[in-house]
Formats: structure tokens, C-alpha cells, sequence
């Protein structure tokens, strides 16, 4: 089935003093959410269970975040994330640590909706 992007939202999280990439990435995520507003489902009925969202996390240690747990805090959808290179990591040389900064591109799809609806 044929599908269309109709979200794109891009969201930036950190953990400043913790190290954690996957609470970086979750708060990237929660700040692309709270970007959206989508009226489109009730506008044209369409189920949120229609929907596929992709989330692309990036941070520089992409196999230290949890992916399952980035997804379980998507309100909607059918979730799929994935860890890649990215995002930032800010050294502390004087404590000895390093600040985590998360990027997220959330994008969601719906089955086409071409042909489905009549321009009056």
C-alpha cells in the first residue's frame, strides 16, 4: 500500500549533568510533539491506527539509547525508531563529563488519500 508523509516535526532534547542518551533522545521527542497540533484526523476521519510514525534519533552514541522506550512515549500511531550518528556532545573538562544533545525528526504516513476525497 502506497503511503503519504503528512507530519515532518524536528524536536532537540539534552541531558545536561546525567550522560543519558536515551533521556536525551526522549526529550527530543516530547519537544517535536509539542510542535504539533493535527487536525487532520478528525478533519477527514482518518484512524490514528492508520498511521505509521518514523522517529529518527540523533545522537553521538546511537547504541546506548533505548529505542523501545523512546517509542513507548509516542501517543499515536504505529512507532518505529532508530538510533543514528548525530546530535552533539558538549565536553566538561573540568568535571569530567559530557552533555548529551539529542536531535529527533519525527515524521508520520497514512495510507495514500488520493482519489478518496471530492474537491466541491
Amino acid at each position: 500500500m502506497t503511503e503519504q508523509r503528512i507530519i515532518l516535526e524536528i524536536g532537540m532534547g539534552n541531558d545536561l549533568y546525567g550522560q543519558d542518551y536515551t533521556k536525551a533522545a526522549r526529550r527530543a521527542v516530547q519537544d517535536a510533539l509539542h510542535h504539533s497540533s493535527i487536525t487532520l484526523f478528525s478533519t477527514l476521519g482518518i484512524d490514528h491506527a492508520e498511521m505509521r510514525v518514523q522517529v529518527t534519533i540523533g545522537v553521538q552514541n546511537p547504541d546506548q539509547v533505548d529505542c523501545d522506550l523512546v517509542a513507548a512515549d509516542l501517543p499515536r500511531g504505529r512507532a518505529e525508531v532508530r538510533a543514528v550518528l548525530g546530535g552533539q556532545d558538549v565536553e566538561d573538562k573540568v568535571a569530567g563529563t559530557r552533555h548529551v544533545v539529542a536531535t529527533a525528526a519525527i515524521e508520520a504516513f497514512v495510507p495514500s488519500q488520493v482519489g478518496k476525497y471530492v474537491q466541491s
